[in-house]
């Protein structure tokens, strides 16, 4: 089984350990410029890293609160239930020299597939680290929609699900290594 790696993202402007076996959507499929998409070989799950505007008006949990409403807004959700939102420790993030505030969020999503009627549960995990000295909320949201039993079969075992262990080393490993991705400062 492939092991966790340390990939560029932004073209080179950031990297983070990414969990075994993920994907780039890129190579797939269109993907803004200011997001880094990966998917899950075999589970639906995925994991994205979004750079967006620095959202002033909200501070602190409603920050966090607002980018997941948001989230749910542009996919469609017919209802947002938020579980928990969690101050994380700046001391444990790569990134605590520019992250001046950083939240944990979990909660449920009620979204139906492109093309499907039925809307399922999906699960959210999202950290929001906010940079307001480059006017930037970093969004890195981790999707955990319900496990499809298929594929999940014994051939499949190579590469077990994600966990959120794997997210939040997404998130404290996240490293910004050229500033200039940002624009004139």
């Amino acid at each position: 089984m492939e092991s966790a790696r340390n990939c560029p993202l932004f073209g080179g402007a950031f990297s983070a350990i990414l969990p075994p076996g993920a994907i780039d959507v890129s190579d797939l499929r269109p993907v803004p410029d200011n997001q880094e998409v990966f998917c899950h070989p075999v589970t639906d799950q995925s994991l994205i890293v979004e750079l967006l505007e620095l959202q002033a008006h909200v501070r602190g949990e409603a920050a966090a609160r607002y980018h997941f409403e948001d989230v749910g807004g542009v996919q469609g959700a017919r209802a947002v239930h938020v579980l928990s939102v969690q101050p994380l420790c700046l001391e444990d993030l790569s990134l605590r020299g520019c992250c001046q505030d950083a939240w944990l969020l979990s909660g449920k999503q009620q979204v139906a597939k492109e093309n499907q009627q039925v809307a399922k549960d999906v699960t959210l995990h999202q950290a929001l680290l906010r940079l307001p000295q480059y006017q930037t909320d970093l969004l890195l949201t981790f999707n955990q929609p319900p496990s499809n039993s298929r594929s999940l079969g014994p051939e499949n075992l190579s590469c077990p699900p994600w966990s959120l262990g794997n997210f939040e080393q997404l998130v404290t490993s996240l490293t910004l290594h050229d500033p200039n991705i940002f624009g004139p400062q």
